[in-house]
Parts: structure tokens; sequence; C-alpha cells
């Protein structure tokens, strides 16, 4: 309760001054400058406590891997972490002789291994003995994690790092004595980035991918629905990339990616706390100055065209049946996006949503159930999805059966007055949630200034939830929720598979 209290003041606080003269007064406390460089930073006073937050944003994700290498962009983000020609090394001038060698000798490996005719096993195992061999000799100049040491050291907390289809970020706190020492770190890994330990690093994304989605009956379905229903955009990757190309690129590889995305003009810092733009700007200068200016890179061109058929993958495994569709919808640019939120609220959020009460608790017929947007991504156009996991005894038919007939009140009945002050009542306090500590704000601030150039949409967002109505609900799911424009991914149980094959051949 202790630890509560505050925090419930604090929201209500927000919540009795998210008003246009909070935006004023926020305005006041938050400063934005653009670098010569192109560099996008915002600093926002809160001196609640001697300590500060950042959030740093890369305008690109997996969508951004480039073709045949998918997983690059999370890749690189693990090598973030791995220090710089000055950080995470005993002798970077041999180091760096060493490292080349491991790419040289990799090289070798891999292109022999790639030989579709002529392959020499013989070749083949020399060339991998000499990689590992040089691998082992770069490692012996590594001060292994000392990058994250020196940060936890003085005094760094919730230090992470994320990887999604859109973007890139990396964010934690410090006491406010150290804003040089984090301004000094975070610019040296993005100006002197080095790719040591990368195939040991490989390795571990490759693990992941094992437990998130090959060991993981929900990760497979995922995998299999998302590349469904996207034929040609990015979205159809697997962000954490696949297997063949896990195994195949390269540091080189990761090092071309960090060069063409990971420019001034592609990011945005956000630094929240007990700060001051008269201190923060000069040392952001200082620091992220001396990065080089480059432009920003080009769009992705590839455009998903309207699906007009439905289309549905099913995956026979021995686990429990699993229930997802999806329907594509815009990006968040559209005036509608704040009306998909209001129906994904609607049908979703907590015990009283729709979802919930038709599915798990009138019907008992599903164990969860949820609708949700933007999935995979909201920068470009995506995917409003629902998901279930049936109860015992019950099928992904009845899921779908009943999941369809709430659909289906959407379009054709007005949701009460009620339902709609409740939804947006929550929206609202989700929002105000978020600004609640250093790190939310910091990581709103910086997302929805790089989304729409500019971080007071994150307070215009609240007027556009008030301004929604039921007939904007009603004309959105009509237009959305149509079977052509459907895909559909359904895992079966293998016994009751086959028990229903048999059932019908015997009926036949």
């Amino acid at each position: 309760m202790r630890r509560l209290v505050p925090a419930v003041l604090v929201l209500l606080s927000l919540s009795a001054t998210l008003t246009a003269q909070d935006l004023t007064a926020f305005e006041k406390r938050t400063t934005v400058k653009v670098l010569p460089n192109g560099l996008t930073v915002l600093v926002c006073e809160r001196h609640e406590a001697p300590v500060f937050s950042f959030f740093t944003r890369v305008d690109a994700g997996s969508a951004q891997d480039p073709k045949g290498m998918s997983g690059l962009a999370h890749m690189f983000e693990h090598m973030a972490f791995k220090g710089t020609d000055k950080i995470g090394t005993k002798n970077y001038s041999a180091e760096k002789i060493a490292l080349e060698k491991v790419e040289k000798t990799y090289y070798a490996y891999l292109n022999e291994r790639l030989k579709r005719v002529g392959q020499d096993p013989q070749k083949l195992e020399a060339f991998k003995k000499a990689w590992q061999a040089a691998i082992e000799e770069a490692n012996k100049y590594v001060v292994v994690n000392q990058f994250s040491e020196i940060l936890e050291r003085n005094g760094a907390e919730d230090m992470n790092a994320q990887t999604s289809e859109d973007e890139t970020t990396y964010f934690y706190s410090l006491p406010e004595n150290r804003l040089e020492l984090w301004a000094y770190m975070e610019s040296e890994r993005f100006l002197h980035p080095v790719m040591r330990e990368f195939y040991k690093e490989r390795d571990v994304v490759f693990e992941e991918r094992r437990m998130r989605v090959d060991s993981d009956p929900f990760g497979r379905l995922i995998e299999e629905f998302q590349s469904t229903a996207f034929q040609v955009h990015a979205y159809h990757n697997p962000g954490i990339g696949s297997p063949s190309e896990l195994e195949t690129f390269s540091a080189t590889d990761a090092l071309n990616f960090f060069h063409k995305y990971y420019v001034p003009s592609n990011m945005v810092v956000a630094v929240v706390g007990d700060v001051t733009p008269a201190k923060v700007l000069p040392i952001v200068e200082k620091y992220f100055g001396r990065i080089p200016a480059a432009p920003k890179p080009e769009p992705l061109r590839a455009v998903e065209p309207p699906q007009r058929a439905e289309r549905t993958v099913v995956l026979r495994e021995a686990s429990q049946p699993i229930f997802i569709e999806g329907y594509h919808r815009p990006d968040y640019r559209d005036p509608d996006d704040v009306v998909y939120d209001v129906i994904s609220d609607l049908l979703s959020s907590g015990r009283t949503s729709r979802l919930y009460r038709a599915l798990v608790r009138d019907q008992k017929i599903a164990a969860q159930a949820a609708g949700f947007t933007d999935f995979p991504g909201d920068k470009y156009p995506n995917l409003f999805a629902f998901f279930a996991v049936p109860s015992r005894g019950h099928t992904p038919e009845e899921i779908e059966k009943s999941m369809h007939a709430e659909i289906n009140r959407l379009v054709t009945q007005d949701v009460t007055d009620e339902e709609l002050k409740m939804v947006k009542t929550r929206l609202r306090a989700d929002l105000i949630r978020g600004l609640a500590d250093n790190e939310g704000l910091a990581q709103n601030l910086a997302t929805f200034q790089a989304l729409y150039g500019d971080w007071r949409y994150l307070f215009r967002q609240l007027d556009k939830y008030d301004q929604v109505t039921k007939a904007d609900i009603r004309r959105v799911a009509s237009k959305t929720f149509s079977p052509e424009n459907r895909t559909v991914g359904i895992t079966e149980t293998k016994a009751e598979a086959a028990a229903g094959a048999a059932a019908e051949g015997a009926k036949q």
C-alpha cells in the first residue's frame, strides 16, 4: 500500500491536469532540439527525484531487415551492448586485426558451405576449423560485459533494449550526476560499435528463436499466421529471423545495417527527470554531435495489396488447440486509428470486456479471448487480430463461431452509452499511466515525436478518443471485419484432428 498510494496520487494529479492548460505546462518543461547532424533531442524536466531516464528510438526494426537476412535488426540490438573500440577490449589494435581474420575465414567457410555443386567436405571442415580458431584468437582481447558493468557500477537501473517490427529502442535510468557518463557511453556505442563475439551472440539469438518459436506451439502458429496474412510487405518475415538466415548472416552484414539505419536523422533521444535543457543540451551536442550526419534511409517500397479472399493456415500438433484470426487495417496515420483502439479496448480490456464475458464467463468455451490492434506493428498497414485458447473439450470451430457473433454485434448494433464511456475512461487512464514515471514519459515523448514529428500529439490523442462515436465503431467494424479480408490460423490437437478425420470418413 505504501508503494501504491504515491502512484495513485501521481495518476490522479496527472488526470486532473491533462487539459489544454496541462499541455501548456508540459510545453514549458519540454524542449526539442535538432542537432546539426540531424539527431532530434527532447528534454523534459521532472524534479521529483535526483535521477533521469532516457529513451533512444531508432526508426528501424525487423521490417528493415535486408532480403535474405531476417533477424538482423534484432541481432544488432544485441551487439550494441558489446562495447566499442575503447570499452570491452584489452587491446583494440590487435583485436581489430583478429576480427578481420574472423570475417575472412568465415566467408571462406560460408562460401564453401553454400555451394550447391562441388562442395568439398574436407575443405569445408578445414575452413570451419580455421574460422573457429580465428574466433578463439579474437576472444583473447575481449573484456566481457564491460559496457553494462560500467553503467551498473554507476547506478544504472532497468537497462534494456527491444527490437520490434517498426523500431529498435534503448533505455535505462541513472542518477542525475551521471548525465555526462550516459552521454559518453550512449554516443560511443553508436559512434564506434565493435562486432566482437558476434557469432557467439548469433548462437544466443538462434536459441531465442528455438525457445520462442520452434519449441512453442503458439510461436509456431503466429509465425505461420503472419506469413500467410502478409504476402508482399516485410511484416511477412519473422522478426527474430528464419533459421537458415540466422545461420548465415555475418558481422559485416550487421555493421552494414548499422551504417545504413543508425544515423542521427533516423534517431530520436528523450531525456526525462531531474535535468534542465541548459545542462543537457550542451552535453548532448558535445557527445552525440560527433556522430556523422547522413541522409535518412529510404522508406520501404513494398505495399501489401488488398486481400480478396479468406486465407487459412492449420497446424496439427501435440499441443492444446489455439485460434487466431486477423483483418487488414490502415497504419497509425489513418484518421480511424483511434477507433481501432476503442474497439480493441471494448473487446479485450479486463473481465468486463465483450470477448471475456461471452467466450470465457458465459459460454465457458475459452480459457482466454482477446481482440487487439496493431499486429505485428503500427507503422505500416497491419492487422486487427482476435485470439483465443479453447477450454478443455472445446474446439477452434466453436471459438470461431462465437467470435464472429461478437464481431457481427459490432457491425449491426450500437455499443451502449455506458460501454463507450467506460472505454474512453480506460484509454485515458492508460495513457496517463504511461506518463506517471520518467521511463514511461521518455518512451512516449520519443515515440510520438518520431511518429508524428511532434510530441504534443500525445496529448491530442485524448481529444481524439473523446470524439469517437457509436457510428464510428459500426462504420469501421463494417469496412474491416469482412470475410474476404480475413486470415485464420488454427492449431488443432493431433489426437482431436485424427478423431475428426476418422468421424468424417465414417460418415462418407
